[in-house]
């Protein structure tokens, strides 16, 4: 090979940082992490991606109605998986769901509802996903610096694989359970001590990392999460009640929202109304739903996690 063909055929070296990524890496570097220059050096391995920043810029739970979003994570295939799951995994789920004092069928819907059960943990590098977020998506830049910092601040020493060799979501989010850096180094448990936090192999580490970030967003132990209400004719309309359940259940039933189940009258709730494919269903919701949304915020993605319980509660416990 002549000299001039190996010359053509090196590799185009990476872009010279930007000013905003030596500042971050001087941050990280002063706030405990690696290097700035090691910082720096795993930067320069990221990519850009495009398909990342059309992704954020069209979330589901931002453009569909309940009736168009329950049937993408309510489906046959999805609760049939989530039972088997739990039928091959009831011992290590239900000592979970004991210890932290959340349903099985919540922990197992989470994971149904995220990711498959495992099947679909996300196709990106996190370090490209939110290098792209933290530099070039300007809505939720400080939003997304934080999230790389804290992977940073991680180091290799906590994680399943090396920050670069991480895969997950177009948002950064990683393992069964999809966590954000910041949730896993606040609320992801190594429940195997293995002295490492496995959100994609280790069932232990996955079910008590969603558990306790549960018990850590206010789960009530034994509490309801959501009963239909039916409404009466003359029941006081609500202008944008919101999702804190700051109503004494009683006080639903007198401005004419009456439960279909037996609640406790004193139970805090609040009035959640959904475009069903039958029309307007109305739900008073409680502290525990309320616990699902700082999961994620969209009150559609906590209804789909409720019922997908539900539905493989009851289907577990059938003979």
């Amino acid at each position: 090979m002549c000299a001039a063909t190996a010359v053509a055929r090196a590799p185009t070296p990476p872009p010279p940082a930007s000013q905003a990524e030596r500042d971050f890496a001087a941050e990280v570097e002063r706030d405990g992490g690696p290097a700035a220059d090691a910082v720096l050096q795993t930067l320069a391995k990221a990519k850009l991606q495009q398909s990342i920043l059309d992704a954020i810029a069209r979330p589901a739970e931002a453009t569909k109605t309940w009736a168009q979003y329950r049937p993408i994570f309510i489906t046959q295939k999805r609760i049939d998986d989530g039972i088997a799951f739990y039928r091959d995994n009831r011992e290590l789920i239900d000592r979970i769901a004991t210890q932290y004092g959340v349903p099985a069928e919540i922990i197992v819907a989470i994971m149904g509802v995220e990711t498959g059960y495992g099947k679909i943990t996300g196709k990106y590098r996190v370090l490209d996903a939110l290098t792209t977020l933290a530099f070039h998506y300007p809505p939720r830049e400080r939003f997304f610096r934080g999230e790389l910092k804290q992977l940073f601040l991680l180091g290799d020493a906590h994680l399943a694989f090396p920050i670069d060799e991480l895969r997950g979501s177009y948002a950064g989010a990683m393992g069964w359970g999809q966590f954000m850096p910041t949730s896993i180094a606040k609320w992801a448990r190594d429940e195997d001590g293995d002295g490492r936090i496995d959100l994609w192999a280790s069932l232990p580490d996955i079910s008590a990392s969603i558990a306790n970030y549960f018990v850590e967003h206010g789960w009530s132990k034994d509490g309801p999460v959501a009963v239909r209400a039916q409404p009466a004719a003359d029941a006081k309309p609500l202008a944008d009640p919101g999702l804190n359940p700051v109503y004494p259940l009683q006080q639903m039933e007198a401005w004419g929202y009456a439960p279909i189940e037996h609640v406790d009258a004193a139970t805090p709730s609040t009035l959640l109304t959904l475009e069903g494919d039958k029309g307007v269903e109305y739900w008073l919701v409680f502290g525990n739903f309320r616990a699902i949304t700082r999961y994620n915020k969209s009150p559609l993605y906590a209804m789909a996690v409720f019922q997908l319980a539900q539905e493989i509660a009851a289907g577990a416990a059938a003979p």
